[in-house]
């Protein structure tokens, strides 16, 4: 034996045994996959469709993207503050399946805007800054190999300027209620209930407002009796829409603002078919603290700090938690088991250009149903997501991650440059070692209606635990908030063998208000490890 070959050996194994557990520590802690170096578009606002794309969306007053639109399509606009002439595209249709790009034509300014889905999959979007701030666009989502485009209404338009606003759509499926925004202490209707409709005052948005507004993008969500529940600042209430009435009104919340710009986030817990959809919680973690936004050099501190509500309780109070670490600025999407992942964000500042320090690279796992296991840090990205990213559920599982501009405009150079990048994220669910649990839809029924039973097959390699039916929506994510974003958990039998797979009979739920019309996201959940979705249209 040659001297030192001995130790040579050694360092070998040490360095094999090193990554085996380092592969184990990333099963665990989820894993990161670069999809994409340039999607030409830094994303504030995502969408996933129907077709399993990708919706992104910029702000057209920015000037040269670095994408441009094809077939030598530029925008003419006088009133545009950096390029009157732009031969570049401000939205994109990112495919999911070949993680390439198509550009989109946008026409007037979509910065900090708002949108939903309707019942036939249709993107209705709304608002915006400059040239778009009354503005109403749709776009009628394609397969990916298609040419479907955003179109502006040209003789719709909202009644109010609209930034910073929310939107959720309502029973209908067709109609969806724009609420807020900058200076904007009002809500509306679009398309309009009537051609005479105007505008409603909500006097709490007036009453939430600070010196640094802390009131813009406000939390909403649907509940199942058909009211909302609006959160803005530290206070939240339910109006009943048809009646323009304030029905309820709940505690303040502990600790700091939570709504723009001190960018905390929201989720309305999953609904759950064993109770009959009868119980509501909201969650709402993060922010900022006051006057951060107004006093960029303090950076102080973000909240550590989740407040938990059972909003149908007859005396509600807020449950207090605390993260592992400082958050503002972080989004929050439902999991397919129903947890929660706090991803993205900063520990310092608020939002707003260039008023945040310290990203936190580290998504959490938020245990829904397990208190004595709250929180749980996941893998890091290497990529700094803070103001302007998004955060969205795909149907195999993985979060889809975009955005990060701290700047005005394309700005490249500086501690947060311009976020061109799209990343995924592979909660450890994923892991290969759960494959053996993962169940496999084979068969579903493409439209379902409210109140149906109906059929799902499924393959699973052990058949063990509990077997969940959980249906998710696709929200429009932009600014920390995930619009229209909710989950039920659907009533399901007992699985039954079927050939050389197994059949369970599952409930649709019984009314518009507990899901309004639309595509639907359907995961099969076993044990709390989920399979790949497949897309249900309701109603």
């Amino acid at each position: 034996m040659k001297p030192g070959s001995h130790f040579k050996d050694i360092a070998f194994w040490l360095v094999l045994v090193t990554a085996s557990l380092l592969q184990l520590v990333d099963a665990q802690g989820g894993t990161w996959e670069l999809l994409l170096k340039k999607a030409g578009i830094a994303s504030m606002h995502t969408m996933i469709t129907h077709y399993n794309t990708a919706i992104m969306l910029d702000r057209t007053n920015i000037g040269k993207s670095q994408i441009k639109l094809p077939n030598g399509r530029c925008r003419n606009r006088k009133d545009e503050q950096v390029l009157k002439h732009d031969c570049t595209a401000h939205s994109v249709m990112f495919d999911l399946d070949t993680n390439t790009v198509r550009a989109l034509y946008i026409e007037t300014d979509t910065w900090c805007s708002s949108g939903q889905f309707q019942y036939d999959g249709t993107m209705i979007q709304t608002g915006g800054d400059k040239d778009g701030v009354k503005k109403i666009r749709a776009l009628v989502p394609c397969p990916a190999d298609g040419n479907c485009d955003w179109h502006e209404y040209a003789t719709s338009e909202l009644e109010d300027p609209r930034w910073y606003a929310t939107n959720q759509i309502l029973p209908d499926g067709k109609t969806q209620i724009v609420i807020g925004g900058r200076k904007a202490y009002t809500y509306e209707f679009v398309p309009k209930r009537n051609k005479n409709e105007v505008a409603f005052d909500l006097k709490f948005l007036k009453d939430t407002k600070s010196p640094q507004d802390d009131n813009m993008y406000p939390f909403v969500h649907l509940l199942p009796d058909g009211n909302l529940y609006i959160f803005a600042n530290r206070d939240s209430i339910v109006l009943n829409y048809k009646t323009n009435k304030v029905v309820r009104k709940f505690p303040v919340i502990p600790g700091e603002p939570r709504n723009y710009p001190s960018a905390g986030s929201s989720v309305m817990l999953p609904l759950l078919g064993s109770d009959d959809f009868a119980v509501v919680e909201v969650l709402v973690c993060g922010g900022a603290k006051a006057k951060a936004y107004r006093n960029v050099k303090g950076q102080y501190p973000c909240s550590i700090t989740c407040g938990r509500m059972t909003v149908t309780d007859k005396k509600p109070e807020w449950v207090m938690e605390d993260m592992p670490m400082r958050r503002c600025m972080s989004d929050m999407t439902l999991l397919p088991n129903g947890d929660v992942i706090i991803i993205n964000g900063a520990g310092r500042g608020s939002q707003g250009w260039e008023r945040a320090s310290k990203a936190v690279y580290n998504p959490v796992k938020y245990a829904t149903y397990d208190p004595t296991a709250r929180f749980e840090t996941l893998a890091a990205s290497e990529i700094a997501r803070v103001y302007h990213s998004t955060s969205n559920l795909l149907t195999d599982g993985r979060i889809l991650v975009a955005g990060s501009n701290t700047h005005e405009f394309y700005t490249f150079t500086g501690k947060y440059p311009t976020e061109l990048r799209v990343e995924a994220f592979s909660p450890p669910y994923l892991a290969a070692g759960y494959n053996d649990v993962r169940p496999a839809i084979t068969d579903a029924p493409g439209k379902v209606g409210y109140g149906d039973t109906f059929a799902v097959t499924f393959k699973v390699t052990v058949l063990k635990g509990a077997l969940e039916m959980n249906m998710k929506s696709s929200p429009f994510v932009t600014h920390s908030y995930a619009m229209g974003q909710r989950m039920l958990k659907l009533k399901a039998t007992a699985p039954v063998a079927a050939g050389a797979g197994f059949t369970v009979d599952v409930t649709a739920p019984p009314t518009a208000e507990l899901a309004p019309p639309g595509y639907y996201m359907l995961f099969p959940v076993q044990n709390r490890i989920p399979g790949r979705a497949v897309w249900v249209q309701i109603g």
